[in-house]
């Protein structure tokens, strides 16, 4: 039985909802023709096997949805004049957003092959999922998009990220039941405890509940309507429900349901903006059941389709090969009555654009969609504001992560009137000594406060929950329509993000090949209480392989940063915020650190991305040196510097090169990345032929696989992280792995040609400290005084 629940008043007319219904209807005749047609568009002759792509390819069961919520998202930004952004979760519906923004014109404003007629119709249906044309699913090539086809799980809070300091942006989002499953989407859900209804725009989710995903069906759609409700009243949402299969019924009922949602918004917006109540809004949310697959093929084969988990991807497979097929593909796309919504030329009639906002309106064409349109200088202070002095190397400590804090307050502070920068983490700003910024901006909060609490402020752009996901989605949907950001987290708990950032890198590498979009401000992650320094917390905290994936991916995107000290912290954070269309990934540590270099001194370090530290070597100027101590990271540069000065002391005839590493990149050859060295360069700071005992912060087959097609790799012995860790003392988590300055001079004795035997003594010196070592721990529970109490002395 068709019918339609409806709940809300419909002030549609006549002429609106045959509009309404014939702009749908195209853009489902549009979709279908995409998963199958590479001719004959408009069927002007009867189909043929010749017509039918020889790969199907594409998602057809959450498209005629899609098309219902762009078709309704029009008419509510034409009627109201809404700026409006759409993040549409359920992402393989590419067809549909493709065919929506084909005919409200912006595809061909953005690609004019794809012209807005017959000739372009047959473009758009022949590229879609085929060789050299676009992907089957929401993509960087999709106008109007900033979220990933398949990324399921994160639409939710991407849309907020994007409503965030955008105080007049209407963000709808689309959420699929498939996709509500996750813990990334149920986690999301509480963003509206952080949306400031004075700063921020609004998102309106809807819950697009068809019944099934791939080959099951769906918790949510499974629950009972009570139920259901009570779960989205719980997350601060006041349900809408649009239920049903009949098409007049479901967009009277839809119109309905959105006119009520806005009006909500704009009273809560309102009331907020005049100085009204302060307590936490009830959002309202749209849940909307509509058959999978609906106005498909009812029955293939015998088999229920449409309304069923066969509807997912492509419902009649074997058109080519079975006339039964192709004659029902053809009586399924006539059903839509072609002739009535395209002239003869094969442009969209009047009627099917009746409800189509103008310009920038247009979902396709909303520069919030491709924020570096919008994006403004970050306005960052000289960092001779924020540097630390040092007159001599290693004499002072300053913890690292506590200085870029002033910086960062500095920057929030700047950005106070214009409200486009934000820091985001999970619950650690101030454990990771970043609580300087609290000064400039309290931390985001909407929900009721107690007397204990300290730094929360309804306005305030500092963002902090316990769930990775979130801050992640937050921040990409920020930075993709034109803001900026930092993203601070433990350096182990980073990984939940994996998958999130390869497809903003990914996102990031497709959208700098299309000259149509400006580049956004990048993706920054500060990763501190790191691998070295969670000896308290022990060995669940302890893993640094963050690094390893990030470096996995687009070298184009991908930057990695080990600054050793807080000078170079700074400077190493001025130019990742600066930069463009990257991901940075900086490792720094918050525990007391020793200032190595001065500001100006850390900048050409920096810019240099790896360098000989003269003052901490014994080469003669002119002459090669006999072994080279290299370093990546704050923990791996202090244990080579102590492990130069014991050989300084021990074995002062022997000529040490110092190299500490910054770039991580520079390692790679030039033809790999554009950061990284020729191989002159590479020869030049590592001699052919000589030792090179590397300290690393990280897994030491990194830098291996990164320099393995140098010259002297066969020379090259890393040290670094190989999961041997518990709580501990902090320099028993480098004995543990090897990677301490007694180990490094062992290794330098047994690796440097000649020197074994001159050396044994002093080899066996070295074994012993870290014998008396292991004993001292478990007898006073602190590290030796030798190590707790040194400084260099070079």
């Amino acid at each position: 039985m068709r019918k339609a629940k409806r709940q809300h008043r419909s002030e549609l007319s006549d002429e609106e909802l045959a509009a309404l219904d014939a702009h749908w209807r195209a853009a489902n005749y549009l979709s279908v023709g995409q998963i199958y047609l590479m001719g004959n568009p408009l069927l002007r002759q009867p189909l043929e096997p010749a017509h039918i792509k020889p790969r199907l390819l594409g998602h057809w069961g959450t498209s005629p949805g899609l098309n219902l919520v762009h078709t309704h998202m029009n008419r509510v930004i034409r009627r109201r004049d809404l700026s409006a952004l759409c993040v549409w979760g359920p992402g393989h519906g590419g067809p549909a957003v493709l065919a929506n923004s084909w005919l409200e014109g912006s595809y061909s404003e953005t690609y004019p092959d794809v012209s807005r007629d017959e000739a372009g119709m047959e473009r758009l249906f022949r590229q879609f999922s085929f060789p050299g044309g676009v992907p089957s699913h929401v993509a960087p090539e999709t106008p109007g998009s900033i979220h990933e086809g398949g990324e399921l799980g994160y639409a939710l809070s991407h849309a907020y990220g994007a409503a965030l300091d955008n105080p007049e942006l209407l963000v709808a989002c689309v959420i699929g039941d498939g996709e509500a499953e996750t813990g990334p989407l149920a986690a999301s859900w509480h963003s509206n405890t952080f949306l400031d209804p004075v700063h921020d725009g609004a998102v309106l989710p809807v819950l697009h509940l068809n019944g099934y995903k791939i080959a099951n069906p769906t918790v949510l759609a499974r629950l009972p309507e009570a139920e259901l409700d009570e779960l989205l009243r719980g997350y601060g949402h006041e349900p809408l429900h649009v239920t049903g299969d009949d098409p007049v019924a479901v967009h009277r009922a839809m119109a309905a349901a959105m006119d009520t949602a806005l009006d909500s918004i704009a009273r809560i917006q309102r009331e907020a903006r005049n100085g009204g109540t302060v307590v936490r809004p009830r959002w309202p949310v749209i849940v909307l059941r509509t058959p999978k697959g609906w106005t498909g093929p009812d029955e293939v084969d015998g088999l229920p389709v449409e309304g069923t988990w066969r509807a997912h991807q492509v419902p009649l497979a074997g058109v080519r090969d079975n006339p039964v097929h192709l004659a029902q593909l053809e009586e399924w796309l006539r059903s839509y009555r072609p002739e009535e919504l395209f002239d003869e030329h094969g442009r969209p009639r009047p009627q099917v654009l009746a409800c189509v906002p103008a310009g920038s309106r247009r979902l396709g064409a909303t520069p919030h969609a491709n924020g570096g349109l919008l994006l403004r200088e970050l306005p960052i202070a000289p960092l001779q504001e924020f540097a630390v002095p040092v007159d001599k190397p290693g004499m002072t400590l300053h913890e690292p992560t506590r200085v870029l804090g002033d910086l960062l307050e500095s920057v929030m502070a700047a950005t106070a009137g214009r409200r486009d920068f934000r820091l985001v983490g999970p619950d650690e700003t101030a454990s990771n000594r970043l609580e300087a910024v609290y000064d400039a901006s309290g931390k985001a909060w909407q929900a009721r406060t107690l007397e204990t609490d300290e730094h929360l402020d309804r306005h305030g752009r500092v963002m902090e929950i316990l769930s990775e996901h979130t801050c992640q989605g937050w921040l990409e949907g920020y930075l993709l329509t034109g803001r900026h950001g930092l993203f601070s987290c433990y350096e182990a708990f980073v990984h939940i993000v994996d998958s999130m950032v390869n497809q903003h890198i990914k996102w990031l590498r497709t959208s700098r090949s299309l000259p149509w979009r400006a580049p956004v401000a990048s993706l920054n992650y500060l990763l501190t209480s790191h691998v070295w320094r969670q000896d308290h917390n022990g060995f669940s905290h302890q893993d640094p392989g963050f690094v390893d994936h990030v470096l996995n991916k687009s070298p184009e995107v991908v930057r990695v940063y080990l600054p050793p000290d807080a000078n170079t912290l700074l400077s190493v954070a001025d130019h990742a915020l600066r930069t463009r269309d990257h991901v940075n990934v900086i490792v720094a540590g918050k525990q007391p650190c020793f200032d190595w270099l001065s500001l100006d001194e850390a900048r050409l370090h920096c810019a240099r991305g790896a360098g000989v530290w003269e003052w901490a070597g014994t080469e003669s100027a002119g002459q090669e040196p006999d072994v080279v101590l290299a370093c990546a990271g704050d923990v791996p540069t202090q244990e080579v510097l102590a492990a130069a000065d014991l050989l300084r002391r021990h074995l002062p005839d022997l000529a040490v090169r110092v190299v500490n590493v910054v770039d991580l990149a520079r390692l790679m050859p030039h033809e790999e990345h554009p950061h990284g060295m020729t191989d002159s360069e590479y020869d030049a700071l590592f001699p052919t032929g000589k030792p090179v005992i590397f300290a690393y912060h990280g897994y030491p087959w990194l830098i291996h696989r990164l320099a393995y097609r140098r010259t002297g790799h066969a020379h090259l012995h890393v040290r670094g992280y190989k999961e041997m860790g518990t709580t501990t003392t902090p320099f028993d988590m480098v004995v543990r792995n090897d990677l301490d300055r007694y180990r490094l001079v062992m290794d330098v004795i047994d690796r440097t040609p000649g020197l074994g035997v001159r050396a044994v003594t002093v080899r066996q010196t070295m074994a012993d400290a870290r014998t008396r070592h292991h004993a001292w721990i478990r007898d006073h529970g602190t590290d030796m005084p030798e190590i707790a109490d040194w400084a260099w002395g070079g």
